[in-house]
């Protein structure tokens, strides 16, 4: 059962959710196609392009696994920031393209604030499943938002059965993101 259990963590690594948003966004047509492959590009190719990349970076090369992850990090935040940079600077859709960007970008700050700071250890992992999901939900596409639900509750259980989280560090996983969307409506709502 271990197997499946990673299988479900390995398949539903943020950046493949955040693709998996902006796919199924250009699927339902609320993004046009560049819109979509630049999201897939900044929240997803080059933040697994670390995996690769870290033997060729002086200062990450030997620092096996928790290096992997430092570099992981480095790239995720490059591409959060670089996206929402060019979706401003393009003129993207606010409450699409620039919300996701500003939503992940205000998630990443937070997760480590909340892990750094305050060593609370929320799940970045359910932080970067939930946005996407509260997204959709956000953007009426209900359909893939419940799929995306059901995920959800497979990567818990497979998280807390594994020990890499226990329920209450998802929660506030999840908590961040969901607050991070709910801080931009309000901000742009006003």
């Amino acid at each position: 059962m271990n197997k499946v259990y990673k299988i479900i963590r390995v398949a539903t690594v943020p950046p493949i959710m955040a693709s998996a948003l902006f796919i199924v966004l250009w699927a339902y047509g609320t993004l046009d196609i560049v819109d979509s492959l630049l999201g897939v590009f900044f929240l997803g190719i080059l933040p697994i392009l670390s995996y690769p990349l870290q033997r060729f970076i002086p200062y990450y090369k030997n620092k096996g696994r928790e290096g992997q992850r430092n570099l992981a990090i480095v790239f995720s935040v490059a591409g959060y920031i670089l996206g929402c940079v060019l979706a401003l600077i393009f003129d993207a859709p606010i409450n699409t393209v620039v919300f996701i960007y500003l939503d992940y970008l205000i998630s990443g700050i937070l997760i480590a604030i909340f892990n750094k700071l305050f060593h609370l250890k929320a799940s970045g992992h359910a932080c970067g499943i939930v946005g996407p999901v509260a997204m959709l939900a956000y953007l009426g596409l209900y359909v893939p938002a419940i799929v995306g639900s059901i995920i959800t509750v497979f990567v818990f259980i497979s998280s807390i059965k594994m020990k890499r989280h226990t329920f209450w560090q998802l929660v506030g996983g999840s908590a961040i993101t969901v607050s991070a969307l709910l801080l931009l409506i309000l901000l742009f709502s006003i």
